[in-house]
């Protein structure tokens, strides 16, 4: 009675705790954390591909002066990986605002696509243009941008945070928390397409 009663409360501390790995009814769904988690390895694995094997005449060509590199385009994903991470949390430690949900407009399909839409231009913010990355080569900001993509799938997928009822306010509109989640895995793959057009002008070098 006594090895049941003892084994009872140690099973209700790990829960109050959340060491027992139970994931609460106001997080997200199962569903839902693999699908994050899915769309941030794909679009990282297609963004290192994209620059594999380029030579430092390829990664440095410019289709007109005014135009980034590929070099630059790796270099914004992974500054910007950090920089829209520091929004996402700082919109998950303020306090939850669910009265804000009735203004989101959008579907996370619809977010995601909006984020990888090429056909609407969008200026960089001056901290994450690549002058300002501070990235001394392609493989430093690769290593980082790995480091720290691996760090935001291992959270989807352990953590017990309310996504759904943290809402942000962006430019073009309202968001919840899981949908930032998602439009940062999406930007990589906005500017994967902007490398893959580099590489496709006409007057990119051979090697």
């Amino acid at each position: 009675m006594i090895k049941r009663t003892t084994g009872r409360l140690l099973l209700l501390l790990l829960v109050v705790t959340g060491f027992a790995g139970t994931i609460s009814d106001n997080t997200i769904s199962k569903s839902e954390r693999k699908h994050a988690a899915a769309l941030m390895k794909e679009t990282y694995k297609d963004a290192a591909k994209s620059v594999k094997g380029l030579s430092e005449t390829q990664l440095n060509f410019k289709a007109a002066p005014d135009k980034w590199s590929v070099k630059e385009c790796l270099y914004h994903i992974a500054g910007a990986e950090k920089f829209l991470w520091t929004l996402f949390e700082s919109s998950m430690k303020g306090a939850a605002n669910p009265e804000k949900r009735s203004e989101i407009k959008v579907t996370d399909e619809e977010i995601v696509k909006m984020v990888e839409d090429r056909t609407k231009k969008a200026q960089a913010p001056e901290p994450i243009q690549p002058k300002n990355t501070n990235y001394a080569s392609l493989s430093a900001a690769l290593e980082d941008y790995k480091a720290t993509r691996m760090e935001h799938i291992k959270y989807i997928k352990n953590s017990t945070e309310d996504l759904r009822n943290h809402v942000v306010q962006m430019p073009f509109g309202y968001i919840d928390c899981y949908q930032l989640y998602l439009m940062i895995a999406a930007h990589s793959n906005r500017h994967t397409q902007q490398i893959n057009e580099i590489k496709a002008n006409p007057a990119f070098p051979a090697n």
